[in-house]
């Protein structure tokens, strides 16, 4: 294994110079999602000025002066800039996004406002501003909203895909080329490997070319056009990464590296230097924690105000399954809680009382990789109610017994939970939380026909990363993803 021909460090000066030149020209992805993105929200500033103006004016109060309102732009761009929203991500948060133009903008009028009176400006003056920062939150957001839902299309559609080329053919490295596959919206499209002794496929991944050490790193970004580079496992040594990580940054590559123990690692990290060398400490949630015990006291809290809006639409389905079918108007099930604690969990009744009956646990194992589910039994107004999720609001009324959470992993039936965890690696992990009615695997599409251990990693992440923010985000992703279910299904 040659070293030099994995990382191009044996290409001719001219040939190196070449192909920097023809970096140059390019204009580099991350510039241009902080230009795209910058032109938008200064549009999107001169729009809400120019509402708040209109406003003002029939209001017949005066509008923010154009200084005033320059310096609340730059103030507002400053502070989106300083919390990450002109940097070019794998994956779109809109939510979060969203969450920080509202916070950003805030910031922004108050030290407007705080500037204006600290100058002798009258009191009055915190109606114009109180005026363009809800204005600029409104159409800064709505702006966000569509350039994300635009970007995400594109991206599904190949036409913002960056080839990307994947170092490490083994086990990670297959995985992390099915999700760019299966996400499309990421931005990232695999199109090879990179791997001087690559392990035979086992796992039935994508069928990308295996490039081997008989290649430079210089040949192969020519030939696949590669724009991005995931470093994941390879047998190669550290110097041969070492070697390919600066010759990536050399021709203008953008690096992505999956680390080490990654099934253990959290969004909330502390990185530390000891000299050179970083120290990397993680955060995770404590589910003994005081942010689990304040969400299990907001949870019945927040189910009964629930329970109290909805009220006509659960008598409704319960009067539309009685004459569909009959009493049981609940379908009561066994399910296994936090820390294996057994209860009974509700749901309208979906099926004939005569297809009651267990699905057989060898056909639920081949739910590890995807597998199926059986013929429809669904009755009727069943179809409606699953369609739309309302089968499911019965489980409020857990909620409010303390049985369950509004969000969380999905509870199962004590005789499959033993069968899971010898199948599914760190299946058993997500009993360390109450289970819930929605959770981060649903609103990301891991419902029905989907992968076990999908499932279990993203439960595990929830957990790992839980934040009563991350709860709120997660019933706000709910509606979304109930939306395109029950278009899903039409």
């Amino acid at each position: 294994m040659a070293t030099a021909r994995l990382s191009g460090t044996d290409q001719t000066s001219a040939g190196r110079a070449t192909t920097l030149e023809r970096g140059k020209l390019r204009v580099a992805p991350e510039s241009a999602w902080v230009l795209a993105c910058l032109v938008l929200d200064v549009l999107m500033l001169v729009g809400a000025a120019l509402a708040s103006g209109y406003g003002a004016s029939r209001a017949g109060s005066g509008a923010m002066p154009l200084r005033w309102a320059v310096a609340f732009a730059i103030i507002a761009i400053c502070l989106w800039a300083i919390r990450g929203l002109y940097r070019l991500r794998l994956k779109p948060r809109l939510v979060d996004d969203l969450g920080r133009v509202v916070t950003g903008t805030a910031v922004a009028g108050m030290t407007v406002l705080a500037s204006r009176l600290l100058l002798g400006e009258e009191a009055t003056v915190a109606t114009e501003v109180v005026r363009m920062t809800v204005f600029a939150a409104v159409y800064v957001s709505a702006g966000r909203i569509a350039w994300t839902l635009g970007a995400a299309g594109w991206k599904r559609a190949g036409s913002l895909g960056r080839p990307t080329l994947i170092v490490g053919a083994g086990k990670v490295g297959r995985l992390v080329a099915r999700r760019l596959l299966t996400e499309p919206e990421s931005g990232l499209r695999p199109v090879a490997f990179l791997d001087p002794d690559p392990l035979p496929d086992t796992s039935g991944g994508p069928d990308l070319p295996v490039i081997s050490t008989t290649e430079a790193l210089d040949d192969v970004v020519d030939r696949f056009g590669v724009r991005q580079v995931v470093l994941t496992f390879s047998m190669a040594s550290n110097d041969v990464f070492l070697s390919l990580v600066k010759r990536c940054n050399e021709l203008g590559l953008g690096v992505s590296i999956v680390p080490r123990l990654f099934e253990r690692l959290p969004d909330r990290l502390d990185v530390s230097r000891l000299g050179g060398l970083p120290l990397m400490t993680v955060r995770p949630s404590n589910p003994r924690g005081i942010q689990y015990a304040v969400k299990y006291v907001l949870d019945p809290l927040l189910a009964a105000m629930i329970l109290l809006v909805i009220s006509p639409i659960l008598l409704a389905a319960a009067f539309a399954v009685w004459l569909d079918s009959g009493r049981p108007i609940f379908f009561r099930q066994v399910r296994l809680g936090r820390d294996g604690r057994r209860f009974e969990m509700l749901k309208f009744r979906t099926m004939a009382v005569s297809d009651l009956t267990s699905v057989p646990l060898d056909l639920i194992r081949s739910l590890r990789s995807g597998g199926v589910e059986g013929e429809d039994r669904r009755t009727r107004v069943g179809r409606y109610l699953r369609r739309f999720s309302i089968d499911e609001l019965p489980q409020l009324l857990n909620v409010l017994k303390g049985e369950m959470s509004l969000v969380g992993p999905r509870p199962e039936r004590p005789e499959w939970v033993s069968e899971f965890e010898r199948l599914v690696h760190r299946y058993g992990e997500r009993s360390r939380v109450k289970a819930g009615i929605t959770g981060w695997a649903q609103v990301h599409g891991l419902r029905g026909q989907t992968s076990l251990t999908d499932r279990a990693e993203w439960d595990n992440y929830y957990i790992e990363n839980f934040s009563l923010w991350l709860d709120l985000k997660i019933m706000l992703m709910t509606i979304a993803a109930v939306a395109r279910f029950s278009r899903s299904v039409e």
